[in-house]
């Protein structure tokens, strides 16, 4: 899998909200200015041949829908990111975001809940 540009990203955004769209429902989907069809098509072919995106003919009409997952690309980047800035460490993606963002008490224990139950599950899973 490849990284997506932010037009493509946008694009893809699009499709995922939609399931399946027309060039021109993708365009009434994204922000003002709106950009050109032509472009909007270019952008759609990229992403076929990035393996992305598939159509549905209806004589010289294409229909799109995505053949990757938001959840796949999803995990894929934060991978990504995990390797890249992190030296693959979730302690240090974690532990960063923790001091970055100025998390609420709420919030830290929301995560030590959901860590708790990963690791209750992973537990489980073992025996």
């Amino acid at each position: 899998m490849r990284e997506l540009t932010k037009a493509e990203d946008q694009v893809m955004q699009v499709l995922w909200k939609l399931e399946k769209a027309f060039v021109k429902d993708i365009i009434e989907q994204l922000p003002e200015p709106k950009p050109a069809y032509n472009t909007v098509s270019t952008i759609i072919r990229i992403l076929e041949n990035k393996g992305f995106v598939d159509h549905t003919s209806y004589g010289k009409t294409y229909e799109y829908y995505p053949i990757v997952s938001k959840e796949s690309y999803s995990k894929f980047t934060v991978l990504n990111v995990l390797q890249n800035y992190f030296g693959g460490s979730m302690q240090n993606l974690v532990s960063f975001f923790a001091k970055s963002e100025n998390l609420s008490l709420q919030e830290i224990e929301a995560l030590q809940k959901e860590l708790s139950n990963l690791k209750k599950e992973n537990h489980d899973e073992g025996h």
